[in-house]
């Protein structure tokens, strides 16, 4: 009886109840997500909708969001193609210095933005080690011709245009694409692959039919994920974009400078209303790419369960 009882005793775990952790859980996500960004509402909502229009989607906030988005959009793109293959090395082969280049993987989470803005902006400047090749300003150009099919090709500008915006984008988005696929691509079996050659399948048909198809919701899911860190950039950017309105001014760019415009500015506008106008229009757009996030993982993780026979 005494052993029946004492195995019917409640066990106590390390971490506290449910309840208490809910509730640890809350008011820490509230103190640091919640109400944070419930005040970017509040602010926008002292706004009537004919202010928060021209707030939000005047001439110049509809620019910042064309480089904004289009610049992201390009970079994730590039980063599915040279993450996946950069993933797919870096798990089925072998060779000297692996680790180092799967540790240099990290180096965008790691490093401060703005130092990736000024190292980027130092090597792509018309003086610096790759951007003398490249700026029609650099030491190559401006001594050199370079003629192709009657053409004249006279260089082309990196930093202080959309190009360096691409780049530094693409620089912090990378990780993203590459760690989502590593994990997925541990887990196929080099088995069906092999199966496929030995009934005489092409590379090519191998690539298509048998391993993107697995790989899609892992690269969609890294997409999304480069594509919304790419948004919400801003210390490596304003370094090498030149920062010119219409032209090559991103989105967060354009909320600092209508803090700056609107600070000193006197009106019946508060201070912060026409920044945080812009700033709910880029929340919103981050938090439905969230959603589409998980919304990606869910479908990856359905693929990868398999269906039970009944």
């Amino acid at each position: 009886m005494i052993t029946m009882r004492l195995g019917l005793r409640k066990q106590h775990g390390v971490i506290p109840g449910f309840h208490l952790s809910l509730g640890f859980t809350t008011f820490y996500l509230g103190l640091v997500v919640l109400i944070p960004l419930s005040a970017v509402f509040l602010r926008a909502s002292g706004l009537s909708w004919p202010e928060f229009c021209a707030a939000a989607f005047g001439e110049r906030e509809l620019n910042a969001y064309r480089v904004t988005f289009l610049t992201a959009f390009c970079a994730a793109a590039i980063n599915a193609i040279f993450g996946t293959i950069l993933a797919w090395v870096l798990e089925r082969y072998t060779f000297p210095l692996r680790r180092l280049v799967d540790a240099l993987v990290d180096l965008p989470f790691a490093l401060p933005t703005a130092v990736a803005g000024i190292a980027l902006t130092a090597i792509y400047g018309k003086n610096g080690w790759i951007g003398r090749w490249l700026d029609p300003e650099g030491a190559f150009f401006s001594i050199h011709k370079l003629e192709f099919l009657g053409l004249e090709f006279s260089g082309v500008r990196v930093a202080y245009s959309s190009i360096g915006i691409f780049v530094a984008m693409a620089f912090v988005g990378l990780p993203f694409v590459v760690r989502t696929l590593q994990p997925v691509i541990a887990e196929l079996e080099p088995d069906m692959e092999e199966s496929a050659a030995t009934l005489g399948a092409s590379r090519l048909f191998i690539l298509w039919k048998v391993i993107l198809p697995q790989l899609v919701p892992a690269i969609l899911t890294g997409v999304a994920l480069a594509f919304a860190r790419a948004l919400g950039e801003y210390g490596s950017i304003v370094f090498i974009s030149g920062n010119k309105p219409n032209e090559t001014e991103i989105a967060a760019l354009r909320i600092i400078t209508k803090l700056e415009e609107e600070s000193g500015a006197s009106g019946t506008l508060a201070p912060y209303s026409t920044a945080t106008a812009v700033a709910l229009v880029m929340l919103t757009a981050s938090f439905l790419l969230l959603l589409l996030v998980n919304i990606l993982q869910r479908w990856s993780r359905r693929l990868a369960v398999p269906p039970q026979r009944k």
